[in-house]
């Protein structure tokens, strides 16, 4: 590594040209790099909801719908209106009354259900059906032209109408992510760096960094509007310490150097050697992700990966040649760090560890318990403001037709009549079912099937498939629908083994199951992981039960606050969090710890080791605990979209809990447990380790000099 420092520091001029020519075609990747801003399509793609999905847009050219509500308009401009969306480029049909029977024949005449399923008082209601996805660019276009031709009076709700709205929000919002969450760090390093300029080039390499990360999502193909969201101001927060070792790597070099080319490409080593161990234990985390079944955190664990692998690189290549190429101008801008040496606070600590490790035990089974009691929501309406359009749809089709959702079912064509009849006879039986529209339920005793347009019945039929779909007054999400999913499921599959439940409400009981057993594989995994690094780093048996332990715990305290303030957060946040806090903050007790090992093999006794572990390395957790707290807080709290919101408050408030667990509990743990930790851990001196009563002044007093 020696010989790459040096040759770093040789070709600091070609590195930077380098660097700033690769943003060019990083730009060009990250504005060819589509969005997706429908998370249900991260659901696997073999479970019956998706492949039911597929045969909607294959045999029906459904890819999706919405429903329209227009209130106090005559029966003829509804029909004017409907004919001006149909013309809409990506809108395959529009349902309505005068679908299925000519204006001239009385409402009156159809099936009371079908009649109730399009009218509401002064309000009525057409299902506008798209020839492409949820989420596909067609699709939102055609929501934004609909809303062009409407008038205030008109609302749309559905998946499509939510996803275009989240688009619009989050391409407005995130520029203002990243300028705030570089605003925030730049008061972190003004209060930590002893220069003004310094700061500047850290997050100028970092964000190169950023954009060559974003750039290279275009091999992907797309990425998910959460992962573009949290992908910088993460990457960010995860990487910024890195830089921060560098430069106080370099400073301290150039006491030991009058060379410095030499100096900085020793620190180049050093900060190499010692952010590798620390990228690892971040990369564990966001890897662990990878093996959700719900790919939205494969999407966003590559990204980020890949994100903390660009950091190292920068930190070690870009940084330096910036440093020494403008090494004039940070000298001239240099001053007095503002952030104090941290004296009578690791002292007080030491001394009072007792204390602190009871308090651990007397916060661990509420933080348990809450953590495990903490409400989620997977309705993604509660997500977004109550200002936004589609939200507002949601709550006019609700208040004017006491619907909250609707669904399809697939049933084979082939199925006889009198089965499909006794079939949807009952559903329509069935808790919370309001309406049943099928081929078979527009055809009443008082109308002959001859008296149905036949195009009319091709759009509820396919060559194998018939389609019914239903209206619900139970919300997305809730215990209500979800049981009657499983309930409609039977009654379906007792006519029909074949048949199949599809749309979005079955697409978010699916993310309910799946989710929650990813939540247990994502943990088992970043913990396992977590796990092996520490032990391979600090060669220890027991290690990595105390560490671990320590860092779960502050998980534990962060994720069971929502239960104690009654917060409900977004599914994903309970999904995500711990293994990101895992991952990202271990590095804060892995850095001590391993500082502690070395003190108790040169001989101090395990209260000086501990006393100067934590003195040494308490200025460098609370910086990098400041940095990840400065790169996310800032996104919670503008945040309009709730699950970028909640997810950024959540890491931020993880940072600062792991903080706190780690200069306050560890300590105590070393205390306690240093007879086991010396005993399993492999290279540990022995007859340095045994006490020294008569020269543990000498040690303390040493200490105090070097510092």
């Amino acid at each position: 590594m020696n010989k790459l420092s040096h040759l770093i520091v040789k070709l600091r001029f070609v590195i930077l040209i380098v660097a700033f020519a690769l943003l060019v075609p990083s730009a060009i990747g990250y504005f060819n790099t589509r969005v997706n801003y429908d998370i249900l399509t991260y659901l696997p793609g073999d479970i019956e909801t998706m492949q039911g999905q597929d045969i909607l847009l294959d045999q029906f050219g459904t890819g999706s719908f919405v429903l329209y509500v227009a209130e106090g308009m005559e029966e003829k401009d509804v029909a004017t209106l409907k004919s001006n969306i149909e013309k809409v480029d990506h809108v395959a049909d529009v349902l309505w009354y005068d679908s299925v029977m000519d204006l001239s024949v009385p409402m009156e005449m159809l099936p009371e259900d079908v009649e109730k399923a399009f009218n509401s008082g002064d309000a009525t209601m057409m299902f506008i059906v798209f020839d492409e996805g949820t989420s596909s660019d067609g699709t939102m276009q055609a929501i934004e032209d609909i809303r062009k031709i409407s008038n205030k009076q008109c609302f749309m709700s559905g998946m499509s109408a939510i996803v275009t709205d989240t688009k619009n929000m989050a391409e407005k919002e995130t520029p203002i992510y990243v300028g705030i969450a570089v605003l925030l760090a730049v008061i972190v390093l003004s209060l930590t760096m002893d220069s003004y300029l310094i700061p500047l080039f850290f997050l100028l390499s970092i964000g190169m960094a950023i954009v060559y990360n974003m750039g290279s999502n275009v091999f992907k193909g797309e990425i998910s509007f959460i992962t573009q969201s949290l992908s910088a101001v993460l990457q960010l927060g995860v990487t910024l310490d890195y830089s921060i070792f560098l430069w106080h790597s370099y400073q301290e070099e150039l006491g030991k150097n009058d060379d410095k080319k030499d100096a900085m490409a020793n620190a180049i080593t050093a900060t190499f050697t010692s952010v590798i161990g620390s990228s690892i234990t971040t990369i564990a985390g966001f890897v662990a992700l990878c093996f959700m079944s719900f790919t939205l955190g494969l999407d966003l664990g590559v990204v980020m990966a890949k994100g903390v692998v660009f950091g190292v690189i920068g930190c070690v290549t870009i940084l330096p040649s910036m440093i020494l190429v403008f090494d004039n101008l940070i000298e001239k801008t240099k001053h007095k760090p503002l952030m104090p040496e941290f004296v009578k606070i690791p002292k007080f600590v030491s001394k009072h560890y007792l204390a602190f490790f009871l308090i651990f035990l007397a916060l661990l089974t509420p933080a348990i318990y809450g953590n495990n009691h903490t409400s989620v929501y997977y309705d993604l309406t509660q997500t977004l403001p109550d200002t936004l359009e589609s939200v507002q749809g949601a709550n006019e089709v609700d208040e004017k037709f006491e619907m909250n959702s609707a669904y399809m079912l697939l049933v084979d064509k082939n199925l006889d009549s009198a089965s499909m009849n006794q079939m949807l006879k009952e559903i329509k039986e069935t808790d919370g079912i309001i309406s049943v529209l099928s081929a078979d339920s527009l055809i009443g005793p008082s109308i002959p099937r001859e008296f149905i347009p036949e195009d009319a019945l091709s759009k509820l039929e396919s060559d194998q498939w018939k389609m019914v779909l239903l209206t619900t007054d139970y919300k997305i999400a809730s215990d209500e629908i979800n049981n009657q999913i499983t309930t409609i499921d039977k009654i379906v599959k007792s006519y029909d083994p074949t048949a199949m439940v599809v749309g979005e409400a079955p697409c978010t009981k699916d993310l309910i199951n799946i989710t929650n057993h990813d939540f247990q594989v994502v943990n088992m995994v970043s913990i396992g992981l977590v796990f092996l690094i520490i032990a391979f780093v600090l060669k220890s048996v027991s290690l990595p039960f105390i560490l671990v332990a320590v860092i779960e715990f502050a998980i534990f305290v962060n994720m069971g606050l929502p239960y104690y303030t009654h917060t409900t957060i977004p599914f994903i946040s309970s999904v995500v969090i711990g293994t990101i806090q895992l991952g990202a903050t271990v590095d804060y007790a892995i850095l001590m710890t391993t500082r502690y090992l070395g003190e108790r093999n040169s001989g101090h006794d395990k209260k000086e080791a501990t006393l100067i572990a934590l003195s040494t390395s308490m200025k460098s957790v609370i910086v990098s605990a400041l940095s990840f707290f400065a790169a996310t807080f800032g996104v919670g709290l503008i945040s309009s979209i709730d699950m970028i919101g909640s997810l950024c408050n959540l890491m931020a408030r993880g940072a600062i809990v792991s903080m706190f667990t780690v200069i306050l509990v560890l300590p105590a743990m070393y205390m306690i447990f240093d007879g086991l930790i010396v005993r399993t851990t492999f290279g540990m001196n022995k007859d340095a380790i045994k006490p020294h009563p008569h020269d543990g002044g000498h040690h303390i007093l040493h200490f105090h000099k070097a510092a």
